[in-house]
């Protein structure tokens, strides 16, 4: 409870609120500290009291064979997360507990979420309330049960104060690409740092698919906890309602050129990794992949597999996997060559295989830290880019939708 009184000081809150759910960060190993505080809940007999989903941890516990690192680290990673459990956290180890339909809360609903992309996807998608709550607090909120009326919980904070307005030159195909949506978010996070932002000029009834690329990136360059969508996000049917009938501080458009300028920039392989340039890895599922992605992946294999010496690895929640296991998606991936993992991302764990070959993925927010968390060159694509690419052995392009920049 001081913990949340600190937090309710320092954002000015004049009470606290009740919240129906939580979502904690703080089981990912970070180093003893993390251990040690979760011992002393522990310790001191404390329980959440209320649902409370966890975020990946340091490793696969279904699948211990795909860590790739110090022995030691694994083990205390593995700790930390049944140490959660102990608490009565559900241990769902997703990145995506909107993925989850007994962990969505509904609009308007009061919750405490960590996670940028699940923070993001929480307000902007769902339309139910969180502020960034970081490790620690996060749990203290699940044990508590309250959160600080401030911030993201109040309905004016949520009013859109900048315009991202899609500018003409941006072309159909563009627009129906993918791709687009991480690489915009990429835009988004630099344009709007911490702010709320409404962007105009989007197909509308995006899919979530696309939604959670474009929240994910936005939360990784900038600090975005919330977004508006026209026609898409709950809480902008209009430009206006987005903008609770206000002005913005600030329209901006966002051009083709702008936006090709991002997507070169999340491929960091030398020489912008031209159609043709061998790769060694192909990573997808950030965040974790959904069961529509994981049967677009199937269905972009065409029965193929990856090349000799190329990884394919998807990233997606326990939950999901089995789902996709009882369809028969799973024994059909995996027969192809493709590797699953759950319960943490190879962003932030050694799962992936060594290779002096770039790895290539369609995530904004996995290009955006994989080159400092896990030191490689990456090359950026669309699904089916990434996909065909892991067939070929080599970088295919889509020149058809974005031309050869």
């Amino acid at each position: 409870m001081r913990l949340v009184m600190r937090a309710a000081e320092a954002l000015g809150a004049e009470r606290l609120i009740p919240i129906t759910g939580a979502h904690v960060d703080s089981c990912l190993y970070h180093g003893e500290a993390t251990i040690e505080f979760v011992q002393r809940l522990i310790d001191g007999g404390a329980h959440v009291t209320v649902p409370t989903t966890l975020n990946v941890g340091a490793l696969d516990l279904l699948h211990p064979e795909l860590w790739r690192g110090d022995p030691a680290t694994a083990d205390r990673g593995r700790l930390l997360m049944e140490q959660y459990r102990s608490l009565g956290c559900q241990p769902t180890y997703t990145c995506a507990p909107y993925q989850l339909a007994a962990a969505r809360p509904a609009f308007g609903e009061q919750v405490a979420w960590a996670e940028s992309n699940a923070i993001a996807f929480c307000n902007s998608v769902l339309g139910a309330r969180t502020e960034r709550y970081g490790d620690f607090t996060d749990i203290a909120c699940a044990i508590t049960g309250r959160v600080p009326d401030a911030g993201l919980h109040q309905t004016d904070a949520r009013r859109a104060v900048l315009v991202l307005r899609l500018g003409p030159d941006v072309p159909v195909a563009v627009l129906e690409d993918d791709s687009l949506y991480p690489v915009l978010g990429i835009v988004l996070g630099r344009r709007a740092g911490s702010r709320v932002a409404v962007i105009d000029g989007l197909p509308s009834g995006l899919s979530e698919e696309r939604l959670k690329a474009l929240g994910a990136a936005a939360a990784s360059s900038g600090a975005v906890a919330m977004f508006h969508a026209v026609g898409s996000t709950p809480e902008a049917p209009t430009l206006e309602v987005a903008l609770q009938g206000g002005e913005p501080e600030e329209v901006i458009e966002v051009s083709l050129a702008e936006l090709r300028a991002a997507r070169r920039a999340l491929t960091t392989a030398q020489g912008g990794a031209p159609t043709g340039t061998p790769i060694g890895t192909v990573s997808l599922g950030t965040p974790h992949a959904s069961l529509a992605e994981l049967r677009a992946v199937e269905r972009e294999l065409s029965g193929a597999g990856p090349a000799p010496g190329v990884e394919l690895l998807i990233s997606t929640g326990r939950t999901l996997l089995a789902e996709a296991e009882e369809e028969g998606l799973v024994p059909r991936l995996r027969s192809l060559g493709v590797e699953l993992l759950v319960d943490t991302c190879s962003y932030i764990a050694p799962v992936l295989r060594r290779s002096p070959l770039p790895a290539m993925t369609d995530s904004g927010k996995w290009a955006f830290y994989a080159p400092g968390n896990i030191g490689v060159e990456v090359v950026f694509g669309s699904l089916r880019e990434c996909v065909r690419s892991a067939v070929a052995g080599r970088v295919w392009r889509d020149v058809d939708v974005w031309g050869s920049a």
